[in-house]
């Protein structure tokens, strides 16, 4: 199954991709007599944000901490995430968090480059193409009107194809709003 879930700053995107990793993964277990290989199944957590600051740096302790126990191994893909595919045993369980972070990562680091969201397209286009399970998170930050510079102009509409893209293929949408979850697909 693949997951694709979207919403505003802090309304619980993150915990309930989590939850639903998890569950993913316990849906796989009662396989295990006939595919033993199920019920031991890596259960990975890609991150992707570069911290930029303290709040960034405390935002990714939050999330560790609310990780710790639960047996997700972390791997860190702020950019190439393609290279998922080399890192990670594919017949795992991942949970991507964030794309929003991995397009600021791949469009800013090192200058402005605007072909990075198809960059990450086709590398999108390649994990769903070679696993099964997976759940991704990303930011919803179209709902203003202000006007804004080429450059951050470009990063949204780069993460909004990233959503179109990620929306279409998977098999579930959900959006977090208000602390609530909506079903979209």
């Amino acid at each position: 199954m693949k997951i694709f879930i979207s919403g505003g700053c802090k309304n619980g995107k993150s915990t309930h991709a989590q939850a639903l990793a998890l569950g993913r993964r316990k849906a796989s277990r009662p396989q295990a007599a006939s595919h033993p290989q199920a019920a031991s199944r890596p259960l990975y957590y890609i991150a992707t944000m570069t911290p930029g600051d303290e709040e960034d740096q405390a935002r990714i302790a939050r999330h560790v901490e609310e990780r710790r126990g639960l047996g997700f191994e972390t791997v860190e893909i702020p950019r190439g995430i393609e290279t998922l595919l080399e890192k990670c045993d594919c017949t795992g369980s991942f949970l991507l968090d964030s794309l929003t972070a991995l397009l600021a990562n791949e469009m800013f680091s090192g200058g402005f480059d605007p072909l990075a969201p198809l960059r990450i397209r086709e590398g999108l286009g390649l994990i769903f193409e070679t696993v099964d399970d997976i759940v991704l998170v990303s930011d919803y930050i179209y709902s203003d009107a202000w006007r804004y510079d080429e450059f951050t102009t470009a990063y949204r509409r780069g993460l909004s194809a990233l959503d179109i893209f990620c929306a279409q293929s998977c098999d579930r949408v959900l959006e977090a709003c208000c602390g609530m979850v909506i079903t979209h697909k």
